[in-house]
Order: C-alpha cells, then sequence, then structure tokens
C-alpha cells in the first residue's frame, strides 16, 4: 500500500457513512474541495469509481458499497487502538459543545452537569439550549441531547433519561364550563393551548396512540406561544386545555389542581438521549456519558 492510502481509504468511509462532502468535511476538519480531490485521486487509482456524485447528494457505488463493507471493521479497530490509548492519561481533559433543548437542560443537565463538572476540572463545558434540531457537525458540536425518536438512525445514541407521556389536562374549573373530551376528535370542540414549532414554523400536532391506531389532531384555540412556561400558565389559569409532559403535571394531577383527560390515548415514548456522530468518542465525552446514562435509578427532576 502506497504511503498516505489508508488515510484516502479513512477519507471515502468517512463519505460514505455521512453521504455529504460537506458533513464530512466538516467533521474531518478539511476543505469540501480538498476531500473531493482526494478521492477522485484514490478512484484514479485504483481504477474503480466509489462513490455515485450528483449535485444534490453522495451515494457509494455497488463497488464503494463493498469496499466500505470490508473496510469499515478494519478502520473500527484502527479507532478503538487510537482510543485504548486515552485510557493512560491522568485524567479527561478538553472541551465539548452541546446542543440540547429546554426540557433536557432543565431535567437531564440542570440536576448533573455542575457535579460533572466539580469532579473533572480540566473538562471545559458549553451548552446551546435550542428547540430546533440542527446538524451536529455543521453546527460544530461534540454531541446533543432530544427525545430518542427525533434522533438519526446513523447516529450513535445513549438513553439518559427515562420514557416520557405527553398528556392533555384542564382545570376543575375550566371542565365546569365544558364536557371533558372522551376521544381525540372532540377537541375540535375545545379551546386549546397551540405551540408553535421554532424550526419549521407550524403549530405542532397532538399525537394520541391507541390499540395501535395512531392519530395526529390540529387543535384550535385563542392562544398560541412558543414558549411552555407561558402555555403552562394559561393552561393553569383555566384558558384552554394543554398538551404537557406527565412528569411537568404529575403533582399538580394528584392533588386536583389539575384534571387528565384521554388518558387512555396517551401512550409513552422514548425519552432523552445524547447522541453523537462517531464510535470515536473523545475521554471528555465518554467520562459525560458515564455521567448522564440513565440506569433506570435516577431521580428525575
Amino acid at each position: 500500500m502506497r504511503r498516505g492510502e489508508l488515510d484516502d481509504l479513512a477519507l471515502f468511509a468517512a463519505v460514505a457513512r455521512a453521504r455529504s462532502f460537506t458533513r464530512a468535511a466538516a467533521e474531518l476538519g478539511l476543505s469540501p474541495s480538498a476531500l473531493s480531490h482526494a478521492l477522485r485521486g484514490l478512484e484514479s487509482r485504483l481504477g474503480v469509481r466509489l462513490l455515485a456524485r450528483t449535485t444534490r447528494s453522495v451515494a457509494p457505488t455497488a463497488a464503494g458499497e463493498r469496499l466500505l463493507e470490508r473496510l469499515q471493521p478494519a478502520l473500527d479497530e484502527v479507532a478503538l487502538g487510537l482510543s485504548i490509548l486515552a485510557d493512560w492519561r491522568d485524567a479527561p481533559s478538553g472541551a465539548l459543545r452541546l446542543t440540547t433543548f429546554n426540557y433536557a437542560a432543565r431535567t437531564i443537565l440542570a440536576p448533573r452537569l455542575p457535579r460533572f463538572l466539580l469532579d473533572h476540572p480540566d473538562i471545559a463545558v458549553e451548552v446551546v439550549v435550542d428547540d430546533r434540531l440542527v446538524d451536529l457537525v455543521a453546527g460544530g458540536f461534540d454531541a446533543g441531547i432530544r427525545f430518542g425518536e427525533t434522533v438519526e438512525r446513523d447516529m450513535v445514541a445513549v438513553r439518559v433519561g427515562p420514557d416520557l407521556r405527553t398528556v392533555v389536562i384542564g382545570t376543575p374549573d375550566y371542565f365546569k364550563r365544558h364536557a371533558r373530551p372522551e376521544t381525540p376528535a372532540d377537541l375540535k370542540t375545545h379551546s386549546c393551548v397551540n405551540y408553535r414549532l421554532i424550526g419549521g414554523g407550524g403549530l405542532l400536532p397532538w399525537e394520541f396512540e391507541r390499540d395501535g391506531q395512531e392519530i395526529k389532531v390540529q387543535v384550535g384555540g385563542q392562544l398560541i406561544v412558543n414558549d411552555e412556561v407561558l402555555a403552562g400558565a394559561a393552561v393553569r389559569a383555566g384558558a384552554g386545555l394543554g398538551y404537557m409532559l406527565e412528569h411537568d403535571v404529575a403533582g399538580e394531577i394528584a392533588d386536583g389542581r389539575l384534571v387528565q383527560v384521554l388518558d387512555g390515548w396517551c401512550a409513552p415514548f422514548p425519552g432523552c438521549h445524547l447522541y453523537y456522530p462517531s464510535r470515536q468518542v473523545p475521554l471528555a465525552l465518554r467520562a459525560l456519558i458515564d455521567t448522564l446514562r440513565w440506569t433506570g435509578s435516577q431521580p428525575q427532576s
């Protein structure tokens, strides 16, 4: 094997996995043009086309897929060997950038991140709280925390919180003025507090499931918000029905300040997961994963 060929093969594997020169280049710290030039040189030397390129996408050819199948295990072994060297260091260090959303920042990071910082004084952490889904690689993030069902399949994901449920709730006073809904379709006749998605701009549908049947309902009402605190204030004042995480209102349901309806239609969904784009885990990120990993015994704040 000629000098530098292993590097080019690793570049090919990165592009084949990412299906994008831009994303792979950001991950590798190269420019897209330099990455494309290197791979064209590799294809020329091998005499085989490895990647099918269009103006919008890139994907391995049949030959490229076959090469990736044989190549990836070897690259994983190399990465594992290098990661083992990190265990010889005195302590994890470096900087980590995380992207997450408000709920995870409040319930996952706020209770556990301060202790992590005290235990690892050589690790600096930047947390960007944004309800919009962002591209980790393009945004320069080491990892993110989101609900499990929103994590892309090509990411490595680690559970950091329990399964959750979103429930429909209102005040006793509201239900003195309005009949309780018996099915999700009945919500069409109620005043509901709507939540506008920050990224796409649309209204969040209220999702339900029963006996394998999934239903999404677009509700109406007087108020549309993009802030959960304001939404909760309106619901607690009796201004409409809310669609809120059960964890946030369980105490108020238990003591009668709020009334839950459509319970049989509200199914659990995967809770918060920490995710990252590569099996090559820096020691600092590994330490954070060990701190946040959900074991089923931690209290949820």
